[in-house]
């Protein structure tokens, strides 16, 4: 076996849990070797008696295409006379007598489901055209930049009529222009990293660096993204390095001993979740888990990565009670390797590629998840760039769910969130998670008869665009659907027929969402200063009892939105609310418009401010507030402010002194100097 001294640079660094592309040596790769063409394949695992690969070339033989050990654990062989596309496995032959098929940790391809066989495939040929998308990307990082984000399963957005998958290009066909008319600025994507159960949607992930091949091949993958980005789309990708599936193909007890997976039972399982945890301490999954995420960034051109399942990785105790959890060395319930891993893992990311995401899914109050890793350690922040607002997303859908009679007693629920909302750089998220398991689509969380429920759906949402935070919403809820999310089926675009009777208020609901999404983009008062305390201003937060609140969004350069909602069935006329300026206000966006299915009540004409004082200003107006609503207004001109009496007083007196001082010949130093320097006149 080699000597430490004497390995390749690549497999030191890997050894060393330094290297971020370990996936360019370790895995399988075209090679010729003293003129021969084929492919070296080169695997850790550290405890393995032997290995071997097979495959359809030596008819899955396990012995007759032995590998070598290299050092640390690492095995190498060379195989002649493959092809891209060709189909292996390692054969793991363990110390106690077992031999295990394993896929390639670092394939870039895989057989598609229930095939758990790897592929030959190299990358790099793939032409890319979204240069000018990534140099947009640089020029304009996410924090003053507008961010909406729409949630796709591939798998169920859309399908044939036969209910078949799309491919990653019959996806680029469809999904790209939708996504692009509609407004939204990002697609988020449930994983695509392989995995063999579609029921886990993704996030039981057996292959780290492989496209699913569900849908097609890398390069088609690519293309996918490659048509988002040159039509100005985002592309964010889950990501799973929380835990991974116990299947026998794959990572768990790779060489036949824990090996991925923490060996002590108590920081190793998650029993709930029939998974493995990964082992945050240990120098080659460190190194793995590093490359797949920079992988996904620089090969596949990801604008950002929204990490799953961050909790689960930062508590020890997460999900285990009693004694079922191993404290750390200071006794506490915080996995120290994680946090080191986690801060680590930013640390990467954004030394090569600052202008990237980094989103936490972290479901705790974990304080400055998305903050600078400083020092490091439990005082330092996790280093993301930005967080899903777990907190927001709880309280807003158990508001909603409420009878509107019931809302006035739980009215803490939409105004929480602003006693934390600058605490991180947070993502309101209305995700897959809240539209599954019973817990209702975003439509049928609202009370009421189906008639209700649009309006309900219209307030809300434009509550959401209007609140601080960036944004992100599943699909499906854009157009009303009213079953819970299925995996297994395509969406209802059924209901967007309009040769059918139902169609209407769908169609009107969809149009909603599409001019909301374009308001949004167009106001730089709802997303230029989303993480301060300098872009919102409450107006009226505490009025329980007609389940309405008001505030204001702001600019960089002061210019001010005025949002107001009615999370009520009244219609309040006459709704007195204090302004910032004199002026003259106009509505500019109104969720009861009639184009978008409302009964097109509220202000149509200019409303003049008055100086009648309210909520702490000495201005206010009164407008026509629709019930189930929520109405935007923009000061379209300003008054002169009146003056105070007292002030006028205070000015008129100086301005008094300062006339009847103009009467008398000044004295100034200037006049006494130049009357001593004058000469006196000689005596004739």
């Amino acid at each position: 076996m080699n000597q430490p001294s004497m390995l390749p640079p690549a497999l030191t660094s890997f050894l060393n849990g330094q290297s971020v592309r370990a996936q360019e040596y370790l895995g399988s790769h075209a090679e010729c070797r003293d003129g021969t063409d084929g492919y070296v394949f080169r695997v850790w695992a550290p405890r393995a008696e032997s290995v071997a690969v097979m495959g359809d070339f030596n008819e899955w033989n396990v012995s007759d295409h032995p590998m070598s050990p290299i050092g640390g654990g690492v095995w190498e062989g060379f195989v002649p006379g493959l092809q891209r596309f060709d189909t292996y496995k390692y054969a793991v032959h363990t110390r106690d007598g077992r031999v295990l098929a394993k896929a390639d940790p670092y394939a870039f391809h895989a057989e598609t489901r229930p095939g758990t066989a790897s592929k030959l495939y190299e990358l790099g040929s793939y032409q890319w055209g979204d240069d000018g998308w990534l140099a947009w990307r640089k020029k304009n990082p996410v924090y003053h930049r507008p961010l909406n984000i729409y949630e796709v399963h591939l798998g169920s957005w859309r399908r044939t009529g036969e209910d078949e998958f799309l491919s990653y290009r019959e996806m680029a066909r469809y999904l790209v222009p939708y996504v692009k008319e509609m407004g939204f600025t990002h697609v988020e994507l449930l994983p695509v990293t392989e995995h063999p159960l579609d029921a886990s949607w993704g996030y039981q992930c057996t292959g780290y660096f492989a496209a699913t091949s569900r849908f097609g091949t890398p390069d088609d993958f690519m293309y996918l993204v490659d048509q988002l980005h040159q039509a100005g789309i985002g592309v964010i990708l889950d990501w799973v390095p929380a835990h991974f599936p116990k299947d026998a193909f794959g990572l768990y007890e790779f060489d036949g001993t824990p090996c991925y997976e923490y060996a002590d039972p108590r920081k190793g399982e998650h029993a709930d979740w029939g998974t493995r945890v990964f082992d945050y301490g240990r120098n080659e999954v460190r190194s793995f888990l590093f490359s797949s995420a920079l992988f996904w960034l620089e090969q596949y051109h990801i604008d950002g990565l929204r990490v799953d399942a961050v909790a689960s990785m930062l508590y020890l105790d997460y999900g285990r009670s009693g004694g079922a959890w191993c404290p750390n060395v200071f006794g506490g319930h915080e996995n120290l390797e994680a946090v080191d891993f986690l801060q680590k893992l930013n640390g990467h990311i954004f030394l090569d590629h600052p202008d990237v995401m980094m989103i936490a899914e972290e479901s705790t109050a974990w304080p400055r998840v998305s903050h600078p890793v400083g020092e490091g350690g439990l005082e330092g922040g996790l280093g993301f760039n930005l967080k899903w607002n777990m907190g927001w997303m709880n309280d807003i859908t158990h508001y909603m769910k409420l009878d509107p009679y019931f809302r006035q007693f739980n009215h803490r629920d939409i105004t929480f969130s602003l006693m934390y909302a600058f605490s991180e750089n947070f993502v309101l998220p209305l995700s897959h998670d809240e539209v599954v398991h019973m817990k209702g689509s975003l439509i049928g969380k609202m009370p009421g008869t189906d008639e209700e429920k649009f309006p309900a759906v219209r307030a809300f949402y434009t509550y959401m665009l209007t609140h601080p935070g960036k944004k992100l919403i599943f699909m499906g809820s854009e157009f009303g659907q009213f079953h819970e999310w299925k995996f297994d089926h395509s969406l209802d675009w059924h209901l967007l027929d309009p040769e059918q009777d139902y169609a209407q208020r769908h169609i009107r609901l969809q149009g909603f969402f599409r001019s909301a999404n374009q308001f949004y983009l167009a106001h730089p008062e709802l997303w230029e200063l989303d993480f301060s305390w300098e872009g919102f201003q409450w107006v009226c937060a505490d009025d329980n009892q007609a389940n309405c609140a008001s505030f204001l969004r702001k600019d960089k350069k002061g210019h001010f939105l005025l949002t107001i909602c009615n999370f009520s069935p009244i219609h309040r006329e006459g709704y007195r609310l204090g302004v910032p300026d004199p002026g003259r206000y106009e509505v500019v966006f109104n969720t009861d418009d009639e184009a978008f299915g409302g009964a097109g009540l509220g202000d149509r004409k200019p409303i003049k401010s008055e100086y009648v004082p309210c909520h702490g200003m000495e201005q206010s107006i009164t407008i026509d507030l629709p019930p189930m609503s929520a109405v935007i207004l923009r000061c379209v001109k300003k008054f002169p402010r009146r003056r105070k009496k007292e002030d006028i007083a205070l000015k008129e007196k100086p301005a008094a002194k300062t006339a009847k001082a103009a009467k008398k010949p000044a004295k100034t130093a200037a006049g006494k100097t130049a009357k001593k320097a004058a000469p006196k006149k000689e005596k004739a």
